[in-house]
């Protein structure tokens, strides 16, 4: 702290209104550790001191609007670099085409230096200053997203703290008898507390990297390796751990990043007797975390990866007090969408949506349909029993219908980490081939298609019609169909997520303003819907909403309020026609068709949606 006197005023306002807290946290954890203290809040200053001054002027301008991204107007997108345009600067030459998407939300996949053949998609490190060298390098990452903030794009980025790669420096002199570097990670001479750990810690991967340790022949010696053998779990009960790591999350929002995403955040606090899943200490670092963003880069926002149920994942927003993460994925309502696309009832959807309103609207999560990951089959089975359905027989009729083995389901996907002796396993594919598009191609049926097209632009309706950030995968604007070309890339092969991670088709996307094609149909629908939420004052942050009871367990309706302003939005999940009373309204238009409704009913065709705004 001796060095405070030379800090300059903005970084010594923001640092003295935060320090009392910081500094009992850090304490609390790390067992009055002074010196170390010491050092991070010093660290600190060297970050702010180096970051841009363009950086430093988003962080004033967003300071003065801190609640910037709960409004109405964000659009996401997730991509992999290499598959959207190869590299960084494909990217970059690619914005215009991610401005006609409406997308003003940039999220780039792990691109950080990884080992080859053992990168878990980019989620094993080995250097979190370096870019994956095919991709380019920090230098062309800060260009990117330089060009991102001029055209209006904010820029996220995962921030892998669980773990590094066995190729990372720290693990490197690890392995070769450093002590303290052994003291960064969980190192054991011996089976005893391993064995111990494994009484009590669930297995994330139990068939394709089964139990929480790794023997390491080569030094004799046993690491603690939640995800897979390569990745070696740190130990933030070392304060040197969490420094370092701080400032690697600080490196990367220097270079434009304006969201961090946490991936596997409640996982990076370990106790022995207990899961080391969301343990108290878990939220006092990320409390930390947030703290010095706002000392350093007020304008960067952290993004939890929670993907838990929603009693476990609300507390990671932490209090309006004492706040954790800004935003938080709404990933229970991403495969309880999916398990309603399957089973055309609604009724396991309405309760999730009924529990999201009764929320703070302070919450915001991020909405999306697909992502890069597999969907896991964590719905809410005691409620479900009530209606005679049992885990393990309905997540084998989930991946059944979804792998086209059902009778009458035109859906396409592949299971991931299939365990037969749990009944157990997630299911991988594109939300086009999940809603039928691919089969109905394949067989050439226009009505088939007619169905699935109307069912993935219902499913956009629907996502945006939630309150929190839409995010598109990317591809999904054009309709993109699973690639199974990874089969025959022996790197790829064992990991059947790369089914829906498969190179952009810019051919198919020259489609995308033509009307009368898939590609062009999907994305004018969705750029409509875009503009639909925009422009309408019921789809705020802060706007009430709830559902209502429709008389059918297949359509969903969810009616938003904000001042006064009413919509009333008609989802149907089934394959036939559905007619929805419309109780006490008296007259309105559907924002999507732009048609004045006057009826005491209203009719959905086959998955077909409805935006009703009431007159006033």
């Amino acid at each position: 702290m001796n060095k405070s006197a030379k800090w300059e005023k903005e970084f010594v306002e923001r640092f003295s209104k935060r320090y009392d807290e910081l500094k009992w946290l850090y304490c609390e954890v790390y067992n009055n550790d002074m010196k170390a203290f010491s050092w991070l809040c010093n660290s600190l200053y060297e970050y702010y001191k180096s970051r841009k001054s363009s950086l430093k002027n988003l962080d004033r301008e967003k300071e003065k609007n801190p609640d910037w991204y709960k409004t109405k107007n964000i659009i996401g997108m997730m991509l992999y670099v290499d598959a959207f345009a190869d590299n960084l600067e494909g990217v970059r030459e690619k914005i215009d085409y991610l401005k006609k998407c409406g997308v003003n939300y940039l999220h780039f996949m792990p691109l950080l230096k990884t080992p080859k053949g053992r990168s878990d998609g980019g989620y094993a490190v080995s250097d979190f200053r370096k870019v994956q060298h095919e991709l380019g390098t920090m230098a062309e990452l800060e260009k990117l997203t330089a060009e991102c903030h001029k055209n209006g794009i904010s820029c996220c980025l995962d921030f892998v703290m669980n773990h590094t790669s066995e190729d990372h420096e720290w693990a490197r002199a690890a392995r070769n008898g450093d002590t303290e570097a052994q003291k960064r990670y969980f190192f054991f001479d011996d089976w005893e507390y391993p064995n111990k750990f494994e009484q009590t810690v669930p297995q994330v991967f139990p068939t394709t990297a089964p139990g929480n340790f790794t023997y390491l022949d080569d030094c004799d010696k046993i690491v603690m390796t939640t995800f897979y053998p390569y990745q070696w779990d740190l130990n933030y009960g070392n304060c040197v751990v969490f420094n370092d790591m701080v400032g690697n999350m600080l490196s990367i929002a220097n270079r434009g990043i304006d969201v961090i995403r946490l991936d596997a955040v409640p996982y990076i606090w370990k106790e022995l007797g207990t899961s080391c899943r969301n343990l108290p200490t878990v939220h006092s670092l990320v409390r930390m975390m947030r703290i010095i963003t706002e000392i350093v880069c007020p304008s960067v926002l952290l993004l939890g990866e929670v993907v838990m149920e929603p009693s476990k994942v609300v507390p990671y927003f932490g209090t309006v007090e004492k706040p954790e993460c800004h935003m938080l994925y709404n990933v229970t309502t991403m495969a309880s969408t999916w398990h309603t696309v399957a089973t055309k009832d609604v009724r396991l959807l309405k309760r999730q949506m009924n529990q999201l309103s009764e929320l703070p609207k302070d919450y915001i999560f991020l909405n999306y349909l697909r992502c890069h990951d597999d969907i896991g089959w964590g719905l809410d089975y005691d409620w479900l029993k009530k209606f005679g359905i049992s885990e393990i027989p309905h997540k084998k009729f989930l991946n059944d219908y979804f792998t086209g083995k059902f009778p009458d389901s035109n859906a396409r996907g592949e299971l991931y980490n299939n365990d037969p002796r749990l009944g157990d396993a997630r299911l991988c594919g594109t939300t086009a081939s999940l809603c039928g598009i691919e089969a109905a191609l394949e067989d050439k049926d226009t009505d088939k298609l007619e169905k699935s097209l109307d069912c993935d632009i219902m499913l956009h309706a629907y996502m945006l019609t939630q309150s929190g950030i839409p995010v598109l995968y990317s591809g999904d604007e054009i309709g993109q169909l699973n690639d199974y070309s990874y089969h025959d890339n022996p790197e790829k092969s064992v990991d059947s997520r790369y089914l829906h991670r498969g190179k952009f088709n810019w051919e198919l996307a020259e489609n995308c303003d033509d009307s009368d094609t898939v590609q062009g149909r999907i994305f004018q629908s969705i750029l409509k819907l875009e503009k639909c939420r925009a422009e309408n004052e019921v789809f705020r942050a802060e706007a009430d909403f709830q559902t209502v009871d429709t008389g059918s367990d297949s359509v969903l309706e969810i009616c938003r309020e904000y001042e006064n302003k009413k919509l009333l939005a008609y989802f149907n999940f089934s394959d036939n026609p559905q007619s929805v009373f419309l109780d006490g309204v008296k007259s309105g238009r559907d924002l999507f068709t732009d048609d004045e409704v006057c009826s005491i009913s209203i009719e959905l065709k086959p998955y077909g949606f409805s935006w009703l705004l009431l007159d006033e």
